[in-house]
């Protein structure tokens, strides 16, 4: 059985969650699997990380997303020895922030980077737990741009393909890859 097989039996589907309709990719049931987990964190880093082509890695800096981008994307970068920077939701960074604003279908979002989160020409990999429209992600991706970095991916657990989140931040010249698609 592949890693996706194997993720997709363990995530758990949670109907009408947070409001009816919603079909909610539950991931804490993959917190509850170490070994899974391992291979996920792994697999986070496929295309760029292995011992014989660390000297010539693509990504400098792994930024994750509020919240559950941290669960992957901390210990991918720590595994490999790279920095870890967070994309939070606006005020709860410390220090000098810059933000982007972004639609949602109930409103509006912010999203906040710190000012000095990682050198100018910086290689970024973007890590979250879902793809869904892309509308974070693609402010998260603005937000690299403004501090001068380059996303040179967009890594995901879980995509939801039916809305068309992938074609939204391939249109912005980034590489996407996702684990399981629903």
């Amino acid at each position: 059985m592949t890693l996706s097989d194997r993720v997709r039996k363990v995530i758990r589907n949670i109907p009408d969650f947070p409001k009816p309709g919603i079909q909610f990719k539950d991931i804490s049931t993959l917190l509850k699997e170490p070994d899974l987990m391992d291979e996920v964190v792994d697999w986070v880093c496929t295309g760029w990380a292995s011992e014989e082509t660390m000297d010539d890695t693509q990504v400098d800096v792994i930024v994750g997303l509020d919240a559950r981008g941290f669960l992957f994307g901390a210990p991918a970068a720590m595994s490999f020895g790279f920095p870890f920077v967070m994309c939070r939701k606006a005020g709860k960074l410390p220090g000098e922030t810059i933000g982007h604003s972004y639609a949602l279908e109930y409103g509006e979002a912010t999203i906040e980077l710190q000012a000095d989160a990682f050198p100018k020409g910086s290689q970024i990999q973007i890590v979250d737990d879902l793809l869904a429209t892309g509308g974070t992600v693609e402010a998260a991706i603005h937000l690299c741009r403004a501090l001068g970095g380059e996303v040179v991916e967009c890594v995901f657990v879980t995509e939801l393909g039916f809305l068309d989140g992938r074609a939204r931040l391939e249109a912005l010249g980034v590489s996407v890859r996702s684990l399981v698609t629903y």
